[in-house]
């Protein structure tokens, strides 16, 4: 579940950060009421800690990414 989540966010700080380098636009700025508000912070904090996460999943086993699969169990 925390890998789905993580996944989510790193979407979403992807989606931002392009919408940045193609059109100047903080979308998640925008929607928080700027990017030194606390929720553009914490969003941005959120962003990073799943960015962090993910980089897990670069070492993990396929099998332990796979949804449902149990180890030893075919």
């Amino acid at each position: 579940m925390i890998d789905k989540i993580s996944l989510i966010l790193v979407i979403v700080g992807a989606l931002n950060w392009g919408s940045i380098g193609l059109f100047q636009f903080d979308i998640v700025g925008w929607l928080c009421g700027g990017q030194d508000s606390i929720v553009a912070r914490i969003i941005f904090t959120l962003v990073a800690l799943a960015g962090i996460w993910c980089i897990s999943m670069l070492f993990r086993d396929r099998n332990e990414l796979e949804v449902g699969t149990v180890e030893g169990i075919d």
